[in-house]
């Protein structure tokens, strides 16, 4: 059976890490026997420059049909004014939301050899292997009210935190899901010694917790957990939490593992359908020179596999080739610190390949 996978390139250094993203899926096609039909549309600044629109309906469209979405990257300085009414980010959320994707996945595992790239001593590191789930589509980014005004000569802004009990029920449980086959630990993030809406979140995920006795469940300030991210990650298995307080840590978090372009991730919702992206951002100042780490969007697209398509074993055909290619000693740029033969990204994608085939 044809899978159809949309890419979207967008900005930056995203066509290059999808490209070498995409050969790895047909490779992956090739060595498995199935059959992927991609296709190529455009989102985030590219789409503005070339539709006006930072996601196009054509784009949408070909999203929802699809089996899957691998996208590289939005945004940069051409299109950076906050002051825009178009910016290339709306693409992005517009995207999650005519997907209903609520949930985003950051695997967070700090790789045996580049432990010494990470800014925290190896010992600090190593054997780190965290699961985000982020909640995606409430909390202060969507909230109503949303309003700026001046009263009295100041100058007043408001941005509303809510969420509905069904919101974190979803997500909440995914998370102690994905935890089964893991170490079946989960840490629900939030700050219920002050917001009214964490202890609605923490009073769900208790309840939730219910439904999953074989899974440990622990409560956590979102402040401690900053901390403990620093002093203590190897003690985490899956975090949960809402949208503000997981764009902050799943960032923090990304320092362990010692480059941005190392970390995939997956934004799912009830179907099978997702988005998968490297969590770094478009990079402009190194793009188009053929240095940009693929690792991430390669590692996306293994998530793709898993996720939306059901293909465990493929996906971690190819997840075990970017550990080869590892161990081998390869890098690229930003992996520099960790020692080994610098590669190009089309040299690191084409090493990928060739473990695969092997």
């Amino acid at each position: 059976m044809t899978k159809k996978i949309v890419l979207l390139p967008g900005d930056g250094v995203g066509p290059e890490v999808v490209r070498e993203s995409r050969a790895v899926l047909e490779q992956v096609g090739r060595t498995f026997g199935h059959t992927f039909e991609f296709s190529e549309h455009a989102i985030g600044g590219a789409a503005i420059d070339s539709h006006d629109d930072p996601l196009p309906k054509s784009t949408l469209d070909a999203c929802q049909a699809a089996d899957a979405v691998l996208l590289g990257a939005v945004g940069g300085p051409k299109w950076d004014d906050p002051k825009r009414k178009v910016r290339p980010e709306q693409g992005l959320l517009a995207l999650r939301r005519g997907l209903g994707l609520y949930a985003n996945l950051r695997p967070v595992r700090v790789h045996p050899k580049l432990a010494s790239a990470s800014p925290l001593k190896a010992d600090k590191v190593e054997g780190v292997d965290i699961l985000f789930v982020r909640e995606l589509t409430g909390g202060l980014y969507f909230g109503q009210p949303r309003l700026r005004e001046q009263r009295d000569g100041k100058v007043r802004a408001v941005d509303t935190l809510e969420y509905t009990d069904e919101e974190v029920r979803r997500v909440v449980r995914l998370a102690f899901r994905l935890a089964g086959p893991r170490r079946k630990r989960v840490t629900s993030v939030d700050k219920a010694n002050v917001l009214e809406s964490s202890r609605l979140w923490r009073e769900t995920a208790t309840e939730v917790h219910k439904e999953f006795a074989d899974i440990a469940l622990e409560h956590q300030l979102v402040d401690s957990c900053a901390m403990r991210l620093i002093t203590a990650a190897r003690s985490f298995d899956v975090i949960v939490t809402e949208n503000m307080f997981g764009d902050i840590l799943t960032d923090e978090a990304a320092v362990l593992a010692g480059s941005l372009g190392l970390l995939p991730s997956a934004s799912l919702g009830d179907g099978t359908n997702g988005v998968y992206e490297p969590i770094h951002g478009s990079a402009p100042d190194i793009a188009g020179k053929d240095i940009a780490n693929p690792t991430g969007t390669i590692l996306s697209a293994a998530m793709l596999l898993r996720h939306s398509l059901g293909l465990t074993a493929e996906a971690e055909a190819v997840e075990r080739a970017v550990d080869d290619v590892i161990n081998s000693g390869a890098r690229t740029a930003d992996m520099a610190g960790a020692g080994g033969e610098a590669l190009s990204t089309s040299a690191f994608g084409q090493r990928v390949i060739a473990a695969i085939r092997k």
